[in-house]
């Protein structure tokens, strides 16, 4: 059986996606190219379903959610706050995955940022 080997990419619709491209360039440090190729590090990727009236995601018109893993949470948040991101003031941990937390782009997307547990 064939399968795939990775997610491939992740497409958002933007009012204004060069805008929003600056966003997660400026405030998250994602260096794509021109075509929006980005290398990332290798590690883990999370595939799960939700239950439909999740409200894990935010807004009930927010059908996925972006995940991105990051090296140091609190660095990060503080990081989005500076730049005058929306950063909700929550974080979580979960026992053996790692650390939790979670910003809205200027489109209204939320995003989870995890920092992976420590092996």
């Amino acid at each position: 059986m064939e399968r795939v080997l990775g997610i491939g990419g992740y497409f958002l619709r933007a009012a204004d996606p060069a805008a929003l491209s600056a966003w997660y360039r400026d405030c998250l440090g994602l260096d794509a190219d021109g075509h929006g190729l980005w290398q990332q590090q290798t590690g883990p990727t999370v595939f799960a379903a939700f239950e439909a009236g999740t409200d894990y995601f935010g807004a009930p018109t927010q059908q996925t959610m972006l995940n991105f893993r990051v090296r140091d949470l609190d660095a990060m948040l503080a990081q989005l706050r500076a730049a005058g991101a929306e950063v909700a003031e929550e974080t979580q941990d979960m026992a053996g995955v790692g650390r939790f937390g979670w910003v809205t782009d200027p489109e209204g997307h939320r995003i989870e940022l995890w920092q992976p547990a420590a092996d």
